[in-house]
């Protein structure tokens, strides 16, 4: 079977590397295209065990000069990517193929969930309930890993165009011959194209990249989800969904995300809020020219003829004219608030989306009454879910600030009152402060934040905070999401927020989300909200709901991936535990990424292995750099993504896993304690694992790479600690180490089961859905290592015997996580039972075999011209960044 299905994925990889090669011929040479197939031909030859065919390789790759290098990275790293494009078609293409075969299984995960549902014994009343009140939220971020450039994107998009257009049954040869041309001419266009980007991207820029995957996929995806989902409801429950149901939902982080990141600015914050609403409008407008085209039909309700006041020939599109003209004046004003304009007029600007829906539903009433459905529930109803879901804003906006910047923001306003320095006080002290004022009904500071005696205190990061939630109060509530205090320690950092938005006139404040990262923060998370549920002012103020964010990349650099899990997973469960207590509805955010450190895993695996009850019909989740294009950049994954949310989401609400028994918990903390002690040995304790990080892998030249707009590290000087999670993952990843996702792990299961623990273990992999996620996300990181690269790294790029020695120690610690791995499942190899990985990894091997080396030999040139030269750039530069977009596309899962 996965023969089968893999043959016409294999011939779309071979018809995109043809043409690749056809271009390198026309547009670089003969002796280019001969040097990508020698490297390309050795490569597999070392793939497959030849030791004498990777000696020749290493020979071939070191002799280049610097010029030769470029072209072939380029061409390597192309190829890479259009693997990529013709694998991600390949799952749309399956989906089709399921669909022609009666017998074939469902392609929708809701399918089989409604089934098990049933034999379950689940009602058809609890069903229609819960689905009715899902509340799924995705969140982009602009996390730096999207390595590829939204110009090739776009080309990218193109090919995959093409390749839908080949598997058309019905195309006439002429067709085919003009399609095959189009593919040529985007295949020749993306080698004509500089891979890399000029400038680092700004967070305006970042934001329009959120728009424009909302615009080019899910504005479609979105409702036929929804009507997809109506039918089968209708089908299990006999009832269709009522027109305000939104089960998913999207926000973003995108020009909101100042944690770490100067660039963010208040500023920057208005403008991304004007663009997301302009960007609204204008595809609101485009949408309801077209129903006013559509809805030509003289029949209708009295209801609606009593709306316009007069009879009219055709009465849909006049109740639709004032709309239409509203959305017309809120582009408009938008358009002159971008451009810096003074606008006052804003009377006919809206505001709310219930502005929008009124109209709509207006005429969807009308049109059932006159017994025209088929009309109703088209692309009028679309429309209605579209703005359900999109709202007035496109994507929420969600503020996410340092705790410490609100700290030092009260600080200077009780230093500024005579009161002292807040952040000297103890933390009763604090909270004691902060209720008070919060109950209080005058002003803390004369005439709110905004008056003269904001001036008076200097200090410009204050000042920004101040700015910061004034500009919030400015904006319809609809637009905002969640403000996230990242490095959340204690309940003050949450009611400091709080005083802030009241402060600053913020009419319906911002939900506030503590998001506890550290793995300290992670074990006191319960305490501080505990703390907080029992505060009488605070518990009215919530209303019987709350969000908690859970951080993944910061636990996993501190404690390593093992620790950091368990201590997520327990965080889960006090929290859901707490909240229940107080009857409160616990909305878990979790800070997930692609890579495995980060909490990356398939996503119904990953929300199914989450402790039961703390899913409960509601969840947000982030989506990261570029697992928002694998995951949303064509409509048909969209439109499976948002099937596989939704189906995890109510299979972990209405049939949650086990409650884990005392012993596997017992056996949990065990591992974890052995777990955190090796990796912190390693990472902390050695006194050359920093020096090896920053010379063995490319985590110093990764700062050139205008990936985000975040600068690399939250400080300018710092160790370990001052690295931001995401390049200390992506670093370890180009060298194939994986470290941040193995270190520990390994060595922790080894000993338990030297102790006896086998049995115990073999039932936690077979009965717990935890623990099975996290040894099949190990065994995907682990299949993805290779220490042989690691070793080329390290043998190219060092002589130090103290950075051998530990490298040495590292990859032993490597090979011995995949013993013990393969002895846990009882297998011989990894990967045995996931062809498709297994097959996606041995296609990529031959391209990315020739990438490592020229990076390493690259780093190597870049260091030695930097040092003769006492100079900040080298003429290997760009090829050393084409090196970095390539292995990261290889392996998809960068950061």
């Amino acid at each position: 079977m996965v023969q089968q299905i893999a043959a016409p994925l294999r011939e779309d990889v071979r018809l995109l590397g043809n043409l690749l090669g056809e271009t390198l011929k026309e547009h670089a040479g003969q002796d280019l295209f001969n040097q990508v197939e020698q490297i390309r031909a050795l490569s597999k030859g070392a793939r497959d065990g030849q030791v004498e065919a990777e000696k020749q390789l290493e020979q071939l790759l070191s002799s280049l000069e610097d010029h030769e290098i470029l072209p072939l990275t380029r061409a390597f790293t192309h190829f890479l990517n259009f693997a990529n494009i013709a694998e991600q078609y390949h799952v749309v293409r399956s989906r089709r193929q399921s669909e022609f075969d009666v017998d074939a299984p469902s392609p929708n995960p809701l399918d089989h969930l409604f089934a098990k549902f049933k034999d379950q014994q689940i009602s058809s009343d609890t069903l229609f309930k819960q689905i009715c009140e899902l509340k799924i939220e995705l969140v982009l971020t602009a996390h730096p890993t999207e390595v590829s450039r939204r110009t090739l994107i776009q080309k990218y998009d193109g090919i995959n165009d093409c390749l839908t257009k080949f598997d058309q049954q019905k195309l006439t040869p002429r067709e085919r011959e003009t399609t095959l041309n189009e593919l040529k001419q985007l295949v020749c266009s993306a080698w004509q194209t500089d891979e890399i980007r000029q400038h680092r991207p700004t967070p305006v820029d970042e934001a329009k990249w959120g728009f424009t995957t909302i615009e080019q996929t899910l504005w479609n995806a979105v409702p036929k989800f929804v009507r997809e989902l109506d039918q089968m409801v209708l089908q299990h429950c006999g009832a269709s969904l009522p027109l305000n149901v939104a089960p998913v939902r999207f926000a973003s982080w995108m020009g909101g995300d100042r944690d770490g990141n100067p660039n963010v600015t208040h500023k920057i914050t208005q403008e991304v809020l004007w663009l997301s609403r302009w960007k609204a409008a204008d595809l609101y407008l485009r949408d309801i020219e077209a129903l006013r085209w559509e809805l030509s039909l003289q029949q209708c309700s009295a209801e609606l003829r009593q709306s316009l006041g007069h009879d009219h020939a055709e009465p849909y599109r006049e109740a639709l004219r004032d709309i239409r003209d509203r959305l017309k004046a809120t582009r408009n004003w938008l358009a002159q608030k971008l451009q810096g304009n003074d606008v006052i007029d804003d009377a006919r600007v809206i505001t709310s989306k219930e502005e929008i829906l009124a109209p709509l539903l207006l005429c969807h009433r009308s049109l059932m009454q006159c017994n025209l459905a088929e009309i109703a529930n088209a692309q009028l109803l679309d429309f209605i879910h579209r703005v359900n879901c999109f709202g007035i804003e496109l994507l929420k906006l969600d503020i996410r600030q340092e705790s410490g910047r609100h700290r030092q923001a009260i600080s200077a306003i009780t230093e500024y009152l005579g009161l002292g320095n807040f952040e000297t006080w103890t933390e009763q002290a604090r909270q004691n402060f902060l209720l008070q004022e919060l109950q209080s009904k005058r002003p803390l500071l004369p005439k709110h934040l905004n008056e003269p005696a904001q001036s008076l205190i200097e200090h410009p990061d204050v000042q920004e905070v101040f700015a910061t939630m004034r500009t919030l109060a400015e904006q319809p509530s609809e637009s905002l999401g969640a403000y996230i205090i990242s490095m959340a320690e204690y309940p003050s950092d949450v009611l400091a927020v709080l005083l802030l938005q009241k402060e600053a006139g913020i009419k319906k404040a911002l939900r506030v989300v503590p998001l506890f990262e550290t793995l300290k923060d992670l074990d006191g998370a319960a305490t501080t909200m505990q703390t907080l549920f029992n505060m009488h002012w605070y518990k009215q103020h919530i209303q019987g709901k709350h969000e908690v964010m859970i951080g993944y990349s910061d636990s996993a650099k501190d404690a390593g991936f093992m620790s950091a899990n368990w201590a997520q997973y327990r965080a889960q469960e006090e929290l859901t535990a707490i909240a229940k207590d107080h009857g409160v509805q616990l909305t878990l955010f979790h800070g997930r990424g692609g890579s495995i450190s980060r909490g990356g895993a398939p996503t119904q695996q990953a929300l199914f292995s989450q402790p039961p009850g703390s899913i409960s019909g509601a969840i947000r989740v982030t989506e990261q750099g570029e697992m928002i294009r694998f995951k949303f950049g064509l409509e048909g994954i969209a439109l499976q993504n948002l099937e596989v949310y939704t189906a995890a989401t109510l299979e972990a609400t209405l049939l949650p896993p086990p409650v884990p028994k005392d012993e596997w918990r017992e056996l949990m903390h065990k591992m974890t304690d052995l777990s955190v002690q090796v990796y912190r040995q390693t990472v902390r304790e050695n006194p050359h694992f920093v020096k090896y990080l920053r010379t063995v892998t490319p985590e110093l030249e990764l700062q050139m790479l205008p990936l985000g707009s975040r600068p690399a590290k939250r400080k300018v000087s710092g160790g370990i600690e001052s690295l931001r999670a995401i390049p200390w993952v992506f670093a370890w990843t180009q060298i194939r180490l994986m470290l941040p996702a193995w270190l520990g792990t390994g060595a922790a299961i080894n000993q338990v089961t030297e102790q006896g623990q086998k049995a115990l273990l073999d039932e936690m992999l077979e009965q717990w859905p935890y623990f099975q996620t996290l040894i099949d996300m190990l065994e995907m990181v682990l299949s993805k290592a290779d220490g042989n690269i690691a070793l080329y790294y390290e043998s190219h790029l060092t002589e130090d015997e103290n950075l051998k020695i530990l490298g040495e120690e590292l990859r032993q610690r490597l090979r011995d996580a995949v013993d013990t791995l393969l002895s846990l499942k009882g297998e011989s190899k990894l990967l045995s039972t996931n062809d498709v990985l297994d097959q996606s990894m041995k296609v990529r091997k031959p391209y990315l075999l020739p990438l490592h080396l020229l990076q390493a030999e690259l780093m190597k040139r870049r260091r030695d011209y930097l040092a003769k030269n006492q100079a900040e750039h080298s003429p290997v530069d760009h090829a050393l960044m084409v090196s970095i977009a390539g292995i990261a596309a290889g392996l998809r899962n960068t950061g």
